[in-house]
């Protein structure tokens, strides 16, 4: 009886692992600005980059997570907005490629990630180092490392979104706002209350990923920790110049400079507090993105102007309908006077003067009018002197 039992194999964990988990499409890029999609789930992730899954749940697009630039020991984290993203000191893995607000970002970072022909950089050094006196041009974008050079890329995205996005609401709301004083209507009032809530919402985008650059620009230690390249040299003890990867020649802030007489030589590394290049790229884009929300700030003035003004309009409408109704209120009680006097010539009394005096019909109408009048030109000078009433 113990024959005929087929035991199953009993599945691992990390089998299960592999099944409960959801696969997401990345692009990879490299040094060269080669790029390769791929459909790996977050465990493959972590393992390629050696992150935290905490790091990697901020580029969960199903959790809102703010803004954030995280510094960590072999990569930078970045979530701004659509760009999503992981930054090694070789290679970019940038989240949804296929995606329209990312698909340009692909495109400049395939463009501006390779470096220059080291071969001829060296060769260019070796004329100078011999006499000849001609210099090498490594170009602009070429001075910074692998990492700066994919961080600067999608900070000038995301902040040429935002700016789009803001000109394009600005766009859209000032003729609005100009409508709704000329005529306030309930079409325009809608108009401009959808308005001022995209506004409140791109604001707080702007806000948030200015607020993540201050703080970077602020701490020192935060702005060293995106080095990766430096922590990359720093913990590698010194080599011959043939193991040294092809990134060290053209970044400053790794080797700076190799020697000139021999490649072989120690390569000379910054000091760890040595934050100047990336502070200068991140003011450059801390401006940008401050020019931004002055842009937004001007707009919420100028609608909050509009409110103001629309709501001294409605004031004085208001005024104009308090007088109205009070000339009527007025007018109605003088007028009562009139009844009151129909509804005593109307009682069913014998009265002596009722016969033979026919005049007294017009000397009552006209008394009671006198009296009406007077009383109603009472009224409304009180008014007036209580301010009640315009002059």
């Amino acid at each position: 009886m113990g024959r005929g039992v087929i035991l199953a194999p009993v599945e691992t964990q990390a089998s299960l692992k592999k099944k409960t988990a959801v696969s997401t499409s990345w692009i990879l890029l490299d040094q060269s600005g080669q790029g390769a999609i791929i459909d790996v789930d977050k465990y493959a992730i972590m393992r390629r980059v050696q992150i935290h899954a905490r790091d990697l749940r901020i580029l969960d697009p199903l959790l809102s997570y703010p803004s954030t630039i995280l510094g960590r020991e072999r990569v930078i984290v970045l979530n701004l907005e659509h760009i999503k993203a992981i930054i090694t000191a070789e290679e970019v893995l940038l989240r949804d490629p296929l995606d329209d607000n990312v698909i340009p970002i692909v495109e400049e970072l395939q463009r501006r990630l390779p470096l220059l022909d080291i071969t001829s950089q060296i060769q260019g050094e070796e004329e100078e180092h011999q006499g000849v006196g001609k210099d090498v041009d490594t170009g602009e974008e070429n001075e910074f490392p692998f990492e700066f050079r994919a961080l600067e890329v999608a900070l000038e995205a995301i902040c040429s979104f935002l700016d789009a996005r803001t000109r394009e609401l600005e766009t859209e709301a000032y003729p609005a706002l100009d409508e709704l004083t000329s005529k306030i209507s309930s079409r325009n009032l809608d108009r401009v209350r959808k308005l001022k809530s995209s506004m409140t919402r791109l604001t707080n985008r702007v806000q948030k990923i200015r607020d993540e650059l201050e703080q970077l620009l602020d701490d020192d230690d935060d702005m060293a920790d995106l080095y990766l390249s430096r922590k990359l040299v720093g913990s590698a003890s010194p080599v011959s110049g043939s193991s040294v990867p092809n990134w060290f020649l053209s970044s400053p802030t790794i080797g700076s400079k190799i020697s000139r007489t021999s490649r072989a030589s120690a390569i000379t590394i910054p000091g760890e507090n040595d934050v100047e290049d990336l502070e200068m790229l991140l003011e450059a884009y801390f401006m940008q993105i401050d020019g931004t929300l002055n842009k937004l700030t001007t707009l919420r003035e100028y609608i909050d102007d509009t409110e103001d003004y629309i709501n001294i309009q409605l004031d004085n409408h208001r005024n104009q309908l308090i007088q109205l109704e009070l000339f009527l209120c007025s007018g109605t009680v003088c007028l009562s006077i009139y009844s009151l006097v129909a509804a005593i010539f109307g009682m069913n009394f014998q009265y002596t003067w009722r016969e033979g005096h026919s005049h007294m019909f017009k000397w009552v109408v006209i008394v009671t009018s006198i009296i009406c009048a007077t009383l109603f030109a009472l009224i409304i000078s009180y008014a007036r002197q209580k301010g009640l009433v315009g002059s």
